[in-house]
């Protein structure tokens, strides 16, 4: 719904769009698992797949048959899993080359040292193997082996080979493995496997080549070493902004206040404390972003004198005098360089467009997301957001949605804007 001044456009031209829902659909994932006891794993990644409703085929070598059954891919993918190069149930001549044609991705997880030394030589003697050579889509590597085959510089010459022919290799974790040794070799959890499938084929990267920073969480006030005033932010919000930004192809930097949310991959994550730290790090990265985005609960005030003990209980009442903390969006605001797209927040509980609308102005931002702690599914703490986009051409009421699609949202308006400066 446009409401006040901003000029028409066609319903979700930069908003919500329904069919984000169904996040991969249309997408053909292919998923090659080799001889690896890692390979259970990929059941899960084929679950989480299917319930974003990808298109999954799994191709599996016959050693990887002795660690877990296709019949697990078959029931979860809903696909058959292709073993044998010469399955008289299909045709050869035209499966591996149609899959391969048809694949937005690739991953070969788990990657034995066999298949990523074939894959390297350009041998193609099974199904798995013949198919890679017929794909001209990305193809992802994620190693799985023992540490001191993963470490032969046989193994580690095959690897850069993969990387020389622009194949993407995730590096593996160090942990205890399955024959007890513990080292590098471990296959990461199924989730990093999953992130590295989102950030090549979720969205277009209409965000390739911007420099975007992202401020999120709260930020936490010293009162002495034990006590302090903060807020009831999570920062999923700013979470949320960050990792589409940077699944939309931005090089993205997070500044974050203290928060109980691992950081998404594939940015630059830097943690704070109280709002004098929030402001050190943004004022020094400032200049060198296209967009700043302001999602962090920063503290307008904190204690004026901070105690080097704990301050003991008394008699009577206790008084701490507080002092403003720098205002970051207006410092950004007040040096704000030519081309630069500066977008704040503010949480409201009353006269939500005229506070905010007072705040763009004053603050000499480009845009305001605004929403209202009364309002249900608004707020801290929840999985969704109630938001209202308010720019200087009149704002956007957004309906409650989840906190990653109002991230959507915000950067489909952004890019909208931008696209024109």
């Amino acid at each position: 719904m446009i409401i006040g001044q901003q000029r028409t456009r066609p319903n979700n031209h930069y908003g919500f769009n329904p069919e984000r829902c169904c996040m991969l659909k249309g997408k053909t994932v292919l998923l090659g698992i080799t001889g690896s006891i890692a390979a259970y794993k990929i059941a899960n990644l084929a679950s989480m797949l299917s319930k974003l409703h990808a298109d999954i085929h799994v191709l599996m070598t016959k050693n990887a048959v002795n660690f877990i059954n296709p019949i697990t891919f078959e029931t979860l993918t809903g696909n058959k899993c292709l073993i044998d190069t010469f399955d008289r149930n299909f045709q050869f001549s035209v499966e591996h080359v149609a899959l391969a044609k048809k694949a937005d991705v690739v991953l070969v997880a788990p990657a034995s040292a066999n298949v990523i030394g074939k894959m390297a030589c350009g041998i193609a003697d099974d199904m798995l193997t013949t198919t890679l050579l017929a794909c001209k889509c990305k193809k992802i590597v994620s190693p799985a082996m023992n540490t001191n085959m993963y470490e032969n510089p046989v193994v580690q010459d095959n690897i850069n080979k993969l990387k020389n022919y622009g194949m993407e290799v995730i590096e593996p974790d160090t942990g205890l493995l399955a024959c007890k040794d513990t080292g590098a070799g471990k296959m990461p959890p199924e989730q990093v496997l999953l992130d590295y499938i989102l950030r090549e084929i979720r969205f277009e990267k209409d965000f390739a080549g911007k420099k975007i920073l992202v401020t999120a969480g709260p930020t936490v006030e010293a009162i002495d070493p034990v006590r302090f005033i903060s807020n009831h932010s999570t920062g999923s919000m700013g979470y949320a902004i960050a990792k589409i930004a940077a699944q939309r192809g931005a090089l993205v930097t997070l500044v974050s206040g203290p928060v109980n949310i691992k950081p998404p991959a594939f940015l630059e994550t830097i943690h704070v404390t109280s709002a004098e730290d929030m402001f050190n790090e943004v004022k020094e990265r400032a200049a060198d972003n296209d967009i700043i985005i302001k999602a962090a609960a920063v503290a307008d005030y904190t204690p004026a004198e901070v105690s080097d003990e704990k301050i003991k209980k008394k008699e009577g009442d206790l008084s701490i005098p507080l002092k403003r903390t720098t205002d970051i969006l207006k410092y950004l605001g007040e040096n704000k360089k030519e081309g630069q797209f500066l977008c704040g927040f503010s949480m409201e509980t009353e006269n939500l467009i005229k506070n905010s609308r007072k705040k763009l102005i004053s603050k000499n931002a480009d845009m305001v997301v605004a929403n209202n702690l009364k309002v249900e599914g608004a707020g801290f703490g929840t999985g969704t957001n109630v938001v209202t986009i308010i720019t200087k051409d009149g704002y956007k009421e957004l309906g409650k949605m989840d906190k990653e699609e109002v991230a959507i949202c915000i950067l489909d308006e952004i890019k909208g804007i931008t696209d024109g400066f």
